[in-house]
């Protein structure tokens, strides 16, 4: 099981494209940096690709493989979703 380039360059712009849906879609005041979704969308676009190549999901192809594809995007919009949730949750009384 080994990353290939492909496999690495397709996580950092799904993550990329995840994180900042992210930031649109969570509603409310996020108290999270934008850099941050990014960073986060990235992690789990490579935690995604690497699921898919240890599910036996992830194979040879001469073209983009969707299921790979579509794995590193569910895996990073859930990502983003959990954090951003939980970050916009935190509340400052006064």
């Amino acid at each position: 099981m080994e990353l290939t380039v492909w496999g690495i360059i397709t996580a950092i712009v799904v993550g990329l494209i995840v994180g900042a849906l992210g930031r649109l879609v969570v509603p409310g005041r996020q108290n999270m940096p934008m850099w941050l979704h990014l960073l986060i969308g990235i992690g789990a676009a490579l935690l995604g690709t690497v699921l898919a190549r240890a599910m036996g999901i992830a194979t040879e192809t001469a073209g983009v493989d969707w299921t790979e594809l579509l794995v590193q995007v569910v895996v990073a919009a859930i990502a983003v979703a959990l954090v951003a949730g939980v970050g916009g949750r935190r509340r400052v009384t006064r």
